[in-house]
């Protein structure tokens, strides 16, 4: 399928990413960006209250600042209405009994700093320096007491990132090299190197916001059963009519509801615990250090660099909850990701989303084989769960788009049980 086939149908000009509060009137700022900037033009824009995140907006004024920001207002105030009340309802009644010059959830995150537990954050990256750079710069802006960075450089081709790390961040960063490829191997190396009590995950060409790991150890903080948090993934520029096509149809998105799942309290979803792609995403995910060592880590016949080309994080994920660990989705535990820049780029990447499930789900009825006929019992009502939510779609003006996409996914992910067995078979000769 070529890229022209490929190509969002719509017309299209750039859009600025911008990250606001209602709380601070006037303030724009860039994705992950410590002081204010100038608006210009289309904007896409985080809308947040006291730092909580609420969902995105679009709007365009021609006239300055100052009216751009009465026409961001209003369109949160139209899109947003009921999650803005619902949430100066629920910060409303728990100021009730507690400071009320502080909002609760920073009074939440300040409790949980004065306990933080120490947090090792992995970076894997391949030959991409300059995005590096700024994913390591946003990383070091955190406030959080107790954490470490880790890089670790896989198959590289060049010094680069090496280079990068030991002249720009001297002893804030480490840098570890693991010369096979593959990105389960990469994350299991970085495991192997931390020394935090959660370890967390992030990717080389994505900006943390400030309060990651904060509201990361806060949700770990809630329950002790809890062994993996993963968090939201909104986009962090829009420049490109691919990027602006992925964002509208979801990218890595998981909405602004923070949610929590466990065996013993299943949701109605009809192909749960399958379904781990609804859980997060690889790009922002934390876990139990002691709980993700238990498991073995990341299965190194999965991932991108690899035959089967992703699923190390969902067959993660599918293996906390199958050991009995609840994982919890917190939204407030926010990074921003560069989104594939070209339609082949994006056409490659839903193939390999779609690689990375088939993969991912062969693996889980290979290591719980008890888990089969749960799976073939599902299955029926979770395909007619999907077609119903095709159907909800069909009035998208991106349908075109989005099906010819879902049709690369549905490739790869017939693809995925074959990428699986072939990673399989180079791990187990790699080991060998």
């Amino acid at each position: 399928m070529s890229s022209a086939t490929l190509s969002p149908a719509l017309s299209w000009t750039p859009v600025q990413v911008l990250d606001v509060d209602l709380a601070r009137p006037g303030d724009f700022r860039a994705p992950a960006a410590a002081e204010p900037v100038p608006p210009e033009g289309r904007v896409r824009v985080l809308v947040r209250l006291h730092g909580v995140p609420l969902g995105m907006v679009s709007a365009t004024a021609a006239s300055g600042p100052e009216d751009l920001w009465r026409a961001v207002e209003l369109a949160a105030r139209r899109s947003l209405a009921g999650t803005i009340a619902r949430h100066l309802a629920t910060d409303e009644a728990a100021a009730q009994d507690g400071d009320r010059d502080e909002w609760p959830c920073q009074a939440r995150r300040r409790r949980t700093l004065r306990q933080a537990p120490a947090i090792s954050v992995i970076v894997a990256t391949h030959d991409r320096p300059e995005l590096l750079r700024r994913c390591l710069s946003s990383l070091l802006r955190s406030p959080y007491p107790a954490f470490e960075v880790i890089v670790v450089d896989n198959a590289p081709a060049d010094d680069a990132a090496r280079f990068l790390v030991r002249e720009t961040f001297r002893q804030r960063v480490r840098y570890v090299r693991e010369p096979v490829a593959g990105l389960a191997r990469a994350h299991n190396r970085g495991l192997a190197q931390a020394r935090g009590a959660v370890v967390a995950f992030t990717d080389d060409d994505t900006l943390v916001d400030p309060q990651w790991l904060s509201v990361l150890a806060e949700t770990f903080a809630q329950s002790a059963s809890i062994g993996c948090v993963t968090g939201l993934i909104v986009p962090a520029e829009l420049e490109t009519p691919a990027q602006t096509a992925l964002a509208r149809q979801g990218g890595f998105g998981k909405g602004y509801t923070s949610c929590a799942w466990s065996l013993s309290d299943p949701p109605p979803d009809p192909l749960f615990p399958f379904t781990a792609g609804r859980f997060g995403s690889g790009a922002n995910m934390a876990f139990r250090t002691a709980v993700l060592r238990s498991l073995g880590g990341f299965d190194t016949a999965t991932g991108a660099g690899t035959p089967a080309r992703g699923g190390d994080d969902l067959l993660a994920f599918f293996e906390v909850l199958a050991t009995g660990h609840t994982l919890a989705y917190q939204p407030s535990a926010l990074v921003w990701h560069r989104h594939r820049r070209t339609p082949d780029a994006v056409a490659a990447q839903a193939f390999g989303y779609g690689a990375g499930l088939g993969a991912y789900l062969t693996a889980a009825v290979v290591t719980h084989p008890r888990m089969l006929p749960a799976l073939l019992r599902r299955l029926p009502g979770g395909i007619r769960h999907m077609a119903a939510r095709s159907r909800d779609r069909s009035a998208d003006p991106e349908a075109g788009w989005s099906a010819r996409l879902a049709l690369v996914e549905a490739r790869g992910t017939a693809y995925g049980p074959y990428g699986y067995l072939r990673g399989r078979l180079t791990h187990d000769r790699a080991r060998r």
